[in-house]
């Protein structure tokens, strides 16, 4: 990208605007370890909400979802609205039931469920995930997003091109992938949570503004002259794919999309609803994301709920996750629809012979539109909104990675003594070392051709299914017992392995339809999450019942007794109350599911 003073000029206002907000929300001296890890329970419901939504956002999203939305269609947007049902579930339901409970960490509330053996297994993998499924690929995209707009390989004297050609090392990229985090933890090691938190909240003003400018000039291109709307029935009319080269480029790489099918059959872009055999996001993922994925993203990762321990009080948790809810809402027409409109314009790499090549080539699609589309000024705006949705998500995780660090194995297993100043310090320096750790995988993914938004959800299905079984199943039934989901967790994490053997082995050429039904990581998801759920039961006849103090009300539900605590935090007022604003949520999330399954 060529880009003007004037561009450099605006990312960098941001980037200082950014630093100052961090600095300024973090300086206070934290004596207590939760002012560190939980911003001293002091977030109200909007910074709450703007923190879930930007810890969520990231290269995934920019990069990812709209290159998979140009190859896909629409139906990428399936887990942006699905995510307002697991919405739903937490703000009604989990919110009040993990306040309750009074528990720091989300493997610290298995540990009092389950047993001590849970709490490791869970603080080991999500610290595993948390580098290998959320900061590494963040990095290397934010990697790709500063390689590409600013050059460096130029200034290495390489070839420009994402992925060096022949054995040169990409020098360039590797020198963005440290900038970008670097520049993106630096806060976070420094003032914890609160300063995290708050520098969301400019972050998602950025992000939305300037993800809607890209849509509204990408949709003006496209009417070429005639306007936004001519531009919107431009985008559908080549969506369809009913003539053209559309037709043609959908009826070759149909195969690509919809496993088992064979060139020429139909596939349609504007539908949220996809069969089973769809590649990435069939119809089944639509209907149970939520009870394998939902439930263990939303609920109990780490990185996410860790922003409503921090809230004020119950009322700002639930109005903070309302909030967040229709940003969901509002994300696909950011970080999808810009996806359909550059499939529109019927980009070269369309033309491709390798679908691995256009998989590739699709994640430079966000930065190519800005190129292409924004005007001066606006560039340096753009890319400061990307540059937010990297720093958002690397703060987010690597507050929360070090929060599980030393309050679930450092001070449970190295040194129980530890003191807030002790904790804080371990804090700093085990981030430190986690985003040296995630610098270095990135590197390793920046030499491999994947398309980010499938690598990160095909990591998502393989973690997510067995602690979403474990978790709902502990939850609703009292007689489950810790050895009961220690035997699921494992079985369910050998039988995922056993079902990536087959995809990518076993079944790699095959073209029955078992295979077809079995290579969708989103179905191999369910099927391991079905599989938890059902071993969980069979255990929990045979062994006996948990003691009483492992399925307390605040640990396992009591719909009688906690039916006070479910009408808590509400609001007083009706046009300030959560009902209200989150009846009208969830009516928006139907209407725009209806519309779109229709394929419009």
């Amino acid at each position: 990208m060529n880009l003007h003073w004037l561009d450099f000029t605006a990312f960098f206002l941001y980037f200082i605007l950014l630093s100052v907000i961090g600095w300024f929300a973090g300086r206070s001296k934290k004596n207590a370890a939760s002012d560190y890890f939980l911003a001293g329970n002091t977030l109200p419901w909007y910074v709450v909400g703007s923190s879930y939504i930007a810890a969520n956002i990231s290269t995934e999203h920019f990069l990812g979802m709209i290159g998979a939305a140009v190859l896909y269609g629409i139906v990428v947007a399936t887990p942006e609205w699905s995510a307002v049902i697991a919405f739903t579930f937490l703000i009604w339901i989990f919110i009040p039931f993990l306040l309750s409970s009074k528990v720091y960490t989300t493997p610290e509330f298995l540990e009092k469920r389950f047993n001590k053996e849970m709490r490791i297994i869970f603080a080991v993998i999500t610290i595993i995930a948390n580098i290998s499924a959320f900061m590494a690929p963040v990095i290397y995209g934010g990697g790709l997003i500063v390689e590409e707009a600013l050059g460096f390989n130029k200034l290495f004297g390489l070839d420009t091109g994402l992925i060096a050609s022949g054995d040169a090392m990409n020098w360039g990229l590797y020198f963005s992938i440290v900038l970008i985090a670097l520049a993106a933890g630096v806060w976070a090691i420094w003032g914890g949570l609160k300063s995290v938190a708050w520098m969301d909240v400019l972050t998602i003003v950025i992000m939305v503004a300037g993800g809607l400018t890209v849509t509204f000039l990408g949709l003006t291109w496209l009417g070429d002259g005639e306007g936004v709307v001519a531009g919107f029935s431009k985008m559908l009319e080549v969506n369809r794919g009913n003539t053209g080269w559309a037709k043609e480029w959908i009826n070759n790489n149909v195969v690509n999309i919809l496993n088992g099918s064979s060139a020429g059959d139909g596939y349609n872009r504007l539908s949220v609803l996809q069969p089973v055999n769809h590649a990435t996001t069939p119809w089944t993922h639509w209907v149970f994301s939520f009870f394998y994925i939902g439930l263990w993203y939303t609920v109990i990762n780490q990185h996410m709920i860790q922003k409503v321990f921090a809230a004020k009080n119950m009322y700002h948790a639930r109005m903070g996750m309302t909030f967040a809810a229709f940003l969901k809402l509002l994300l696909p027409f950011i970080v999808v629809v810009p996806g359909l409109i550059y499939f529109a314009m019927e980009p070269d790499f369309l033309f491709s012979s390798s679908w691995a090549t256009m998989s590739e080539e699709a994640n430079k699609t966000y930065i190519l539109m800005i190129d292409k589309l924004v005007p001066v000024f606006l560039v340096g705006f753009l890319l400061a909104a990307l540059f937010g949705a990297i720093q958002s998500t690397v703060s987010s995780v690597l507050n929360s990675t070090s929060t599980i660090f030393t309050i679930d194995l450092y001070k449970e297993y190295i040194n129980k003594n530890a003191g807030d100043k002790r904790e804080i310090t371990v804090g700093k320096l085990s981030g430190t070392i986690i985003l040296v750790i995630s610098i270095l995988l990135a590197v390793v993914l920046a030499e491999t051709k994947i398309n980010i938004f499938v690598y990160i959800q095909t990591m998502y299905t393989f973690i997510a299914p067995p602690f979403s079984a474990i978790f709902l199943i502990g939850m609703l039934w009292r007689r489950v017992n810790g050895k009961d989901v220690l035997i699921a967790v494992i079985a369910g994490f050998a039988l995922a392995g056993i079902l990536k053997y087959l995809e990518l082995v076993a079944l790699k050429e095959s073209t029955t339809a078992f295979a077809a039904f079995i290579k969708p990581f989103a179905n191999q998801g369910l099927i391991v999450w079905a599989f938890c759920m059902i071993v969980t039961s069979i255990s929990a006849f045979i062994t006996p019942p948990p003691a009483a103090e492992k399925v307390s009300d605040g640990l396992a539900f009591n719909f009688k007794k906690m039916s006070g605590i479910f009408k808590e935090g509400l609001g007083d007022k009706w046009y300030s109350g959560v009902t209200f604003w989150w009846t009208l949520c969830f009516v928006l999330m139907i209407v725009f599911v209806i519309v779109f399954s229709i394929g419009v």
